[in-house]
């Protein structure tokens, strides 16, 4: 069984969400979150496998919540679940150590497989993101820059 903690400062969107992934037979969110501090709490206490963290949370951003998490639990994988799509705030989850970026316009099959696919140790990003962040990368690279 794959332990969720949800990390929301929107009571309603916890609340979906862990309705939709308890349905999932290898999905149980043990625990909902309003802010990085109860998150923190929560991981110490209930040892989850997977944090699914909004970036916009009141008392500390999700980047910096991340980092923490990571530093105190590294077994735990983040998923960010955000309504942010500029690849500086993808790009930045990914360097805290964040292991999946999702948009929070996914559809629930989406983010059931990112978290399948991060418990088995890989990155997750959706197509979108992924297609954004290798057009940016290309767009800021040139030819020359591969010549010896």
């Amino acid at each position: 069984m794959i332990k969720i903690i949800l990390a929301d400062n929107h009571p309603i969107i916890r609340q979906g969400l862990a309705i939709l992934l308890d349905g999932e037979e290898d999905m149980q969110v043990v625990a909902e979150a309003e802010d990085c501090g109860s998150t923190l709490r929560l991981i110490q206490e209930l040892a989850p496998e997977v944090v699914i963290m909004d970036i916009s949370m009141p008392d500390l951003n999700g980047v910096e919540a991340t980092r923490q998490i990571l530093t105190q639990y590294p077994w735990v994988k983040v998923i960010a679940l955000s309504m942010h799509s500029d690849s500086l705030f993808v790009l930045n989850m990914l360097n805290a150590g964040a292991a999946g970026y999702l948009l929070k316009d996914c559809a629930l099959e989406e983010l059931v497989h990112a978290i399948r696919t991060v418990v088995t140790r890989k990155i997750y990003l959706s197509a979108s993101l992924s297609n954004m962040l290798v057009s940016d990368l290309a767009n800021k690279l040139s030819f020359d820059d591969f010549q010896s």
